[in-house]
């Protein structure tokens, strides 16, 4: 499976920047022959909290009516980090993916809130888990702040996520958080962590990209700079399989121990 990692700039509060530029984006990564492309965090806006009513993507159609045309265009999986969208009269922070057909096959709002850049005053959680199939593998998608919660990467996991894509807003003095945390997942989850951070700066925070694709022992195969750029690895998904045959840690959780 061939990932292409999209790491971009995010024009704060000008979504007909954005979406061209990730029109842009997917177009080049498709032709580049990509299996799944995968974009940051709040892609649509960036974090224009203030501006959400105006702003937001009403429930999720634009982003959707762009996946579907692309991926049914290229023939490509798109993973599309998330945007700002509105459902009724809330805001969520919303992953939307597509699959080769154009079809949404999924749509996941962020579970956990950042408080320190005042997510949880403008936006809502989700509720719910983020597992999709593609190409035939069982994959799953969290959010930015989700990344520091082990039990909700973990959950997927165990509902047989053998990929785990993370988009992000992931601020420059936090990065070897990032870094580790992510490398963490993949280890004690033996399986692949495909996180897309963005670049560039808003009124509040400077971001400095990083992107990463780590494999289930835990080796870097990507590790982004701070300029935008797009990204490419393959993955061969039987490693994880081997990873979890050679220590099989699911097979030894003592979960009676755990609550």
């Amino acid at each position: 499976m061939k990932i292409a990692v999209v790491q971009m700039d995010v024009e704060f509060g000008q979504p007909e920047k954005n979406f061209t530029k990730v029109e842009e984006a997917v177009k080049k990564a498709a032709e580049n022959k990509a299996d799944v492309i995968v974009l940051p965090e709040m892609w649509n806006t960036g974090y224009a909290l203030k501006q959400l009513e105006t702003l937001a993507d009403k429930n999720g159609e634009r982003t959707k009516a762009l996946f579907s045309n692309l991926a049914n265009q290229y023939k490509v999986n798109i993973v599309g980090g998330s945007v700002s969208s509105k459902k009724q009269d809330k805001f969520y922070n919303t992953m939307f993916v597509a699959n080769r057909t154009g079809t949404i096959i999924s749509e996941y709002d962020k579970a956990h809130l950042f408080k320190l850049m005042d997510e949880h005053v403008y936006m809502n959680a989700g509720n719910k888990m983020n597992l999709f199939e593609l190409d035939g593998i069982t994959c799953g998608g969290v959010i930015c702040y989700d990344l520091r919660f082990p039990e909700w990467i973990r959950a997927h996991v165990l509902n047989g996520a053998k990929i785990m894509f993370i988009p992000a807003q992931w601020p420059t003095p936090r990065i070897d958080h990032w870094q580790l945390l992510l490398q963490a997942r993949a280890i004690e989850n033996q399986c692949f962590i495909v996180a897309v951070n963005r670049v560039g700066s808003d009124p509040a925070n400077t971001f400095n990209g990083h992107s990463m694709v780590i494999a289930p022992w835990g080796e870097i195969l990507i590790s982004g700079h701070t300029e935008e750029e797009i990204y490419y690895t393959e993955i061969d998904l039987k490693e994880v399989d081997k990873v979890r045959s050679t220590i099989p840690i699911f097979q030894d959780r003592r979960t009676e121990l755990y609550n």
